[in-house]
């Protein structure tokens, strides 16, 4: 074993998980993962209100036990032997912080205060306030600082942080600045957390942050500070220029190199956010559409600057310089649920469960406890299995996926889910096939968007659990997109990514592209597109734009007007 040893650490929405790789031979030598206690528990999250915050606790103490659990399991002398270590985190997911960079909820009288922690990307507290930024933005009489993002999201840094100082005082007068997830890891574990001097990761800046060069960094104090003069305060401390996700950030501390298990002198890489880590782990290059399938979903690709000039992208998707690889600008759009689709119908199929099994005499504990969990395993796979073998004209329902709003194209975070067609026979396979539908014609959408203004996809590259867990849902992709799509054989995308970062900041490889040669996996599946079925569903796709264009009209904004928006 050499010392060249990597470590990729990918923080999720429910867990952080770890893997230890030779980057030499693309071996993945152990791997752990790390369930958030507090997450796990609902804690600080209210999702009726669209409140979704996770403590600093919950990373910090994920990050120890799967790094020490995937050092473990790489054998007991591997640590010894990690050279470099890099990470991606959700996003956008920012956090208040003190003058040291210290998140609000690890000072005293803050620690269970919501407003103190990393609010994480779902969080949609923000709607009024983004449509603030977004009228500002047009209005103001200056430059229009979201030309290359589109409209501004609830979910991104600027619109969180107006929220919340509007709501909380304290947290306000004590946050001295505001940093994202991605970026306080790298900047704890090298003890650089100071707002004006850490790392501040390309991606995180470009996309959430709306910093491009053109403007010469991040929107003007003048600009940020007729919203509120706090924000231009944010703005005076967020210190800078952004760095790619492959920079070497700097050696670990010793206290975080015992925390670890690992040797002092471990060099810490950049960082990004998860989906474009997968997206590098993957394989990305010019061209190649990757799209990470999980509760959401993530569409990228990359392209030089040059290229871009005069394509109107403002309502399809977002740019960042140097974001996803360095030396691209980073084109990003998505769908604001996919597999979530999926999940609310099985909560809804297992509600009555949920709700009177415990209370019945005719079952102990234990089997209570093991027949839910075998209705909750089971009941998926086996509607999928009845849609598998049902004709394709046996229903003629229609859905919308919009049950987190829509990302792309054209943001509007007040549209809604939608069925259409429901009959006394419909049934639950009837239901799911025609969510599974709907996610697949949003992802067209955002394809057909796309190669409009003149992108060009050569291949797609599908990664996350759903791409690999269900043939069903890829398959209907296939046939819906009408393009072959090639399924990553990596299981732990976005963290090979994350070590493709720390391989070339601690110099085992001299660019990414180097990287990414000898690391990524190649391809577990590839779906081909059903000629009997593709037909079809270009008929089911009309039908699925013009429920799309009547239930946005129905709930437009009170700030906008019919013909406004066009979906």
């Amino acid at each position: 074993m050499q010392n060249d040893l990597v470590i990729g650490v990918d923080f999720g929405t429910d867990s952080v998980r770890a893997i230890v790789v030779d980057p030499r031979n693309n071996e993945v030598l152990g791997e752990d993962e790390s369930y958030y206690p507090r997450w796990r528990d609902g804690r600080y999250c209210e999702p009726k209100h669209n409140q979704f915050r996770q403590h600093p606790r919950d990373y910090t103490e994920g990050l120890e036990a799967c790094v020490r659990g995937a050092v473990k399991n790489a054998g007991g002398s591997a640590g010894k032997y990690v050279k470099g270590i890099a990470v991606d985190a959700t996003g956008s997911t920012p956090c208040p912080v003190n003058q040291d960079g210290v998140p609000l909820a690890l000072l005293a009288g803050f620690e269970d205060n919501p407003n103190a922690m990393f609010h994480l990307w779902k969080d949609h507290t923000a709607i009024q306030e983004a449509e603030e930024i977004n009228h500002a933005a047009a209005a103001w009489g200056g430059e229009d600082y979201t030309r290359f993002q589109g409209k501004y999201s609830s979910e991104w840094f600027w619109a969180k942080i107006l929220h919340t100082i509007r709501t909380d005082g304290q947290v306000k007068q004590a946050a001295w600045s505001w940093v994202e997830h991605c970026d306080w890891i790298p900047a704890l574990l090298t003890g650089q957390t100071a707002p004006l001097t850490m790392y501040r990761s390309a991606c995180a800046a470009g996309h959430k942050a709306l910093w491009h060069s053109e403007f010469g960094g991040l929107p003007a104090r003048e600009f940020l500070a007729q919203l509120d003069p706090y924000l231009a305060t944010v703005r005076d401390h967020y210190g800078g220029p952004p760095q790619t996700a492959d920079t070497r950030v700097g050696t670990m501390t010793a206290e975080w190199a015992a925390r670890l298990g690992l040797s002092p002198h471990v060099i810490v890489g950049g960082s990004s956010f998860d989906a474009h880590a997968g997206a590098v782990g993957a394989g990305i290059a010019p061209h190649i559409l990757v799209k990470v399938v999980g509760t959401s979903t993530v569409d990228m690709l990359i392209e030089h600057y040059e290229k871009l000039k005069g394509k109107d992208l403002k309502e399809i998707c977002g740019q960042a310089e140097n974001s996803i690889m360095p030396g691209y600008v980073g084109i990003e759009a998505g769908q604001a649920a996919f597999g979530d689709v999926y999940a609310w119908l099985k909560e809804i199929l297992l509600w009555p469960l949920k709700q009177l099994l415990p209370s019945s005499g005719l079952l102990t504990e234990a089997q209570k406890n093991a027949l839910s969990e075998e209705f909750s395993a089971k009941i998926i796979p086996e509607i999928t299995a009845r849609c598998q073998a049902m004709p394709d004209d046996e229903a003629d329902l229609i859905a919308l996926d919009w049950f987190n709003g829509r990302r792309y194209p054209l943001v509007n975070e007040h549209v809604t889910g939608a069925v259409a067609g429901l009959q006394l026979g419909t049934t639950v396979p009837h239901l799911y096939k025609a969510l599974v539908l709907a996610t697949a014609f949003g992802s067209r959408r955002i394809l057909e968007s796309f190669l409009a203004e003149g992108l060009s996809v050569e291949r797609i590259i599908t990664v996350g659990g759903i791409a690999q867990k269900s043939p069903f849902v890829m398959q209907t992709l296939a046939n819906v997109l009408n393009r072959s799509i090639s399924v990553s054989a990596s299981t732990q995308a976005c963290a090979k990514g994350a070590a493709m970062y720390a391989a070339v900041a601690a110099g085992v490889y001299n660019t990414l592209q180097d990287a990414q040669a000898a690391m990524s996996e190649g391809f577990l599946s590839v779906y081909i597109p059903e000629k009997e079925r593709v037909e079809r569903y270009n008929e089911l796709y009309q039908k699925y734009l013009r429920l799309g264009e009547f239930v946005e009209h129905e709930t437009l904004s009170g700030k906008e007007k019919p013909g406004d928006r066009c979906f």
